[in-house]
C-alpha cells in the first residue's frame, strides 16, 4: 500500500467529514466583493479595514507625535498618557486582526497565488502603518523612569498598562535613532519577511518519494513514526534526498537571516546572539544559561540512558536516526477517529477543572458557529501545528494535520493548551494579554501531560503502559533535550556566521555534532541526516525560540510535581496564573507554587521528572 493510500484510507476510517476545516468568518465576514475574480471570503472586509487602520494611524500621529516624551510635565499628563495607551492598543489590535487573518488564510494553502499576494500585500501595508506610529514606543522610551513612577501613583488607568511599558521599556538601552529604527521596520518586508515567506514556499512545494509516489513533507516526516522498519528507512532516505538537492536554498537563507540579525544586533549593542530573544521573553539570560547547562548535564542520564534502552528492548546495538521515534513492537498502533482524540483531551482537562474543559470545548463546536480547529490534510498546508491567538476581541485559532496516532492526540492537547491559556488571557486586552514565549509553553505542555496522565492510567495491562511510557519519555527528550540542542546548534550557527558565511557542509558539521552530544552513542547518525536541520522552521521564523520548549516542559514538570504533592487549590491558582497573560513576571506568577526559575535546584527538580519516568519504564523492562 502506498503512503498516499494509506493516509487516504486511514482518513476515510476515521470519517473524513469529521475532520474539521476553520471558518475565518468570525475575523472578517463574507463579503458580496469577494466572490471577485481572486476574491475569497473576508478579503474585501479585511482590505476595508486597512482603509480604517491608515486613518486611526493618521489621526494618531497627528494628536500626539513629538508630545510624548514630555506628556508628564502636564498636570493632566498621567491621564493623558493613559489615554494616549487605550488608542494605541485600539489600533494595534485592529492591526493584529488583519495581520492574523492575512497569516492564517496564507497557512491553509502556502502555495495559493491569491493567498501569498494578499499575505505579501497585507505585511507590506501593515509594515507602512507600524511605520506611523512608531514614534510612539520610541518617544515612551525617552521618559524617564521616576516621571513614570509618579504617573503611576496618580493615574489607575496608566498604572494598568505598567506591566506593558515595562516590557516595552526593556528594549530604551538598544534603541536606535528614529530614523534608523523606521529604516529598519520597512525594509523588514523586503529583509527577513521576505526570506521568511521563501522558506515556507519551498518547503511547501518540497515532494518527497515515496513507494513511487511524490507526498507533500508530513506524510514524509510522519513515515519515521512508522511501526515498519523498511517504511522508516524509506521515508528518512526520501526526506534526505530531497533535502539534498535544495540544501543550497535553505543554506542561503540561513546565512541571510543570520547575518541580517548580527548586523542589527550590532548596531543595538546587544552583547549576545540570544539576547534579543531573552528580552522578547522576559527572561534573564542567567536564567536560560542555568536550563541549558542542567539539560546539558543531563544529556547522559537522559537521552544517551533512554535511546540504550529502547535499542536493547528492540534487540540491536545501536538505533539508526530514523529509528529514534519509532515505535516499539508492543506499541498501540491504532488510529483514533477525530472524536476519539476530542473526549480524551477534554476528558483528561474535564477531570483537572471543568472550565479548562468548557474552554477547550469551544474550540470544537462553539455555540452557533463554525469551528475553530483546521486539522485537514491538504497540499499546500502549513506543516505541523500552532495555536494562532489572534485578538481578545476574537478567539484563536488551531491549526493541525490530524492523521490518527496517539502523538496527534498529545499534539492536540498541546494546541489547546495554548489555546484555553489564549481564552483566559484575553480579557487582559490586546497589549496586557501577549504572554512571553517561554510561559506561552506552559500551558500547552501541562495539557500534554494531563491526557498523557489520563491514558496511562487507562492503559490495560503492563505492556501497554511500557509501550505508553516510552512514547512519553520520547517526547519529553524531544521538547526539552532536542529543543535545547537546537538552541547549541543555533547558537553555534550564529556565532560560525559572524567570521564569513558558511557552506552547506558546516551547517552540517555544526548539526551532526550536537546531535552526537545530546543523543548519545546509542543513535548512528546515518549519511543523509546532516541536512536535516533543513526543515525546522523555528531557526527561520523565530530565532532562539527554541529553548522556550525546554523551560515550558521542564516548569510543567516543576509544576506537576507540587500538583501531586497535593498544593491546596492547585487548579484555581493554576488558571489564575494562565489568565494573567504578560501582566506579570515569571517569577510573580511561579512564586505562590513556592518555586523559583533562578534556583537551579527547579531545573534539576523538572529533569528529575523525566529520570523518574525512564527509572520506572527499566523497571518494567525484562
Amino acid at each position: 500500500m502506498t503512503v498516499s493510500t494509506a493516509l487516504s484510507d486511514n482518513l476515510e476510517k476515521q470519517g473524513e467529514a469529521s475532520l474539521p476545516a476553520w471558518d475565518l468568518g468570525d475575523l472578517y465576514p463574507l463579503r458580496d466583493a469577494d466572490t471577485a475574480a481572486g476574491g475569497f471570503a473576508g478579503r474585501s472586509a479585511a482590505l476595508a479595514d486597512i482603509e480604517v487602520a491608515k486613518q486611526e494611524a493618521a489621526a494618531f500621529a497627528d494628536r500626539y507625535k513629538g508630545k510624548i516624551a514630555g506628556i508628564l510635565d502636564e498636570a493632566s499628563g498621567a491621564a493623558a498618557l493613559a489615554d494616549a495607551l487605550v488608542a494605541f492598543e485600539a489600533l494595534d489590535e485592529r492591526l493584529g486582526r488583519i495581520g492574523s487573518f492575512a497569516g492564517l488564510i496564507y497557512a491553509t494553502d502556502t502555495t495559493n497565488s491569491a493567498y501569498a499576494k494578499f499575505y505579501g500585500d497585507v505585511q507590506e501595508q501593515l509594515t507602512g502603518i507600524s511605520s506611523t506610529i512608531l514614534f510612539f514606543t520610541l518617544d515612551l522610551n525617552r521618559i524617564e523612569e521616576v516621571e513614570l513612577e509618579a504617573g503611576y501613583a496618580i493615574s489607575g488607568e496608566l498604572a494598568r498598562y505598567r506591566p506593558w511599558l515595562t516590557t516595552a521599556r526593556a528594549w530604551r538601552p538598544y534603541q536606535l535613532s528614529d530614523d534608523l529604527e523606521k529604516l529598519l521596520l520597512e525594509k523588514r518586508v523586503t529583509g527577513a519577511a521576505a526570506w521568511n515567506r521563501l522558506f515556507d514556499e519551498t518547503m511547501a512545494g518540497l515532494r518527497f518519494e515515496i513507494e513511487g509516489e511524490q507526498v507533500p513533507i508530513e506524510p514524509a516526516l510522519n513515515t519515521l513514526t512508522d511501526a515498519d522498519p523498511a517504511a522508516r528507512e524509506q521515508g528518512a532516505k526520501a526526506l534526505a534526498a530531497t533535502f539534498a538537492k535544495h540544501v543550497g536554498t535553505f543554506t542561503l537563507i540561513t546565512n541571510t537571516l543570520a547575518k541580517d540579525k548580527e548586523t542589527e544586533d550590532r548596531w543595538r549593542g546587544y552583547e549576545d546572539v540570544a539576547q534579543a530573544r531573552h528580552l522578547s521573553n522576559q527572561v534573564e539570560p542567567e536564567v536560560v544559561d542555568a536550563l541549558a547547562c542542567a539539560v546539558e548535564s543531563k544529556f547522559a542520564s537522559v537521552s544517551h540512558r533512554y535511546y540504550a534502552l529502547k535499542a536493547r528492548m528492540v534487540g540491536v546495538d545501536q538505533l539508526n536516526y530514523w529509528d529514534r521515534n519509532a515505535p516499539l513492537p508492543e506499541s498501540d498502533d491504532r488510529k483514533l477517529s477525530w472524536d476519539d482524540a476530542r473526549t480524551t483531551v477534554l476528558d483528561a482537562y474535564r477531570g483537572f477543572a471543568p472550565d479548562m474543559a468548557d474552554i477547550a470545548g469551544r474550540f470544537f463546536q462553539p455555540q452557533g458557529g463554525s469551528s475553530w480547529i483546521d486539522a485537514q490534510i491538504r497540499p499546500g498546508k502549513s506543516p505541523g501545528a500552532f495555536s494562532h491567538p489572534t485578538v481578545p476581541s476574537a478567539h484563536p485559532y488551531v491549526l493541525l494535520n490530524y492523521q490518527g496516532k496517539l502523538r496527534d492526540v498529545m499534539t492536540l492537547a498541546h494546541e489547546l493548551g495554548h489555546g484555553v491559556h489564549q481564552v483566559l488571557a484575553a480579557p487582559q486586552g490586546q497589549l496586557l494579554s501577549q504572554t512571553p514565549l517561554t510561559l506561552a509553553e506552559t500551558a500547552s505542555v501541562f495539557g500534554e501531560m494531563l491526557t498523557f496522565r489520563a491514558l496511562l492510567a487507562d492503559a490495560p495491562d503492563e505492556r501497554a503502559r511500557r509501550a505508553m511510557l516510552a512514547s512519553k519519555v520520547e517526547d519529553m527528550i524531544n521538547t526539552v533535550v532536542r529543543q535545547t540542542a537546537f538552541y547549541m546548534f543555533e547558537r553555534d550557527v550564529h556565532l560560525s556566521r559572524r567570521n564569513g558565511e558558511l557552506t552547506s557542509d558546516d551547517i552540517g558539521r555544526i548539526w551532526i555534532d550536537v546531535q552526537e552530544k545530546s543523543l548519545g552513542p546509542a543513535i548512528k547518525l546515518n549519511e543523509g541526516y546532516e541536512t536535516f536541520w533543513c526543515y525546522i522552521p523555528h531557526f527561520i521564523h523565530s530565532p532562539f525560540y527554541v529553548y522556550a520548549y525546554a523551560f515550558g516542559d521542564c516548569l510543567v514538570n516543576s509544576l506537576y510535581r507540587v500538583y501531586e504533592n497535593g498544593h491546596p487549590d492547585f487548579a484555581a491558582t493554576y488558571l489564575d496564573m494562565l489568565r494573567a497573560g504578560g501582566t506579570k513576571h515569571h517569577s510573580e506568577l511561579l512564586a505562590p507554587f513556592g518555586l523559583d526559575a533562578r534556583n537551579p535546584d527547579f531545573w534539576s527538580g523538572g529533569l528529575a521528572v523525566i529520570e523518574g519516568l525512564i527509572d520506572e519504564l527499566e523497571g518494567l523492562v525484562a
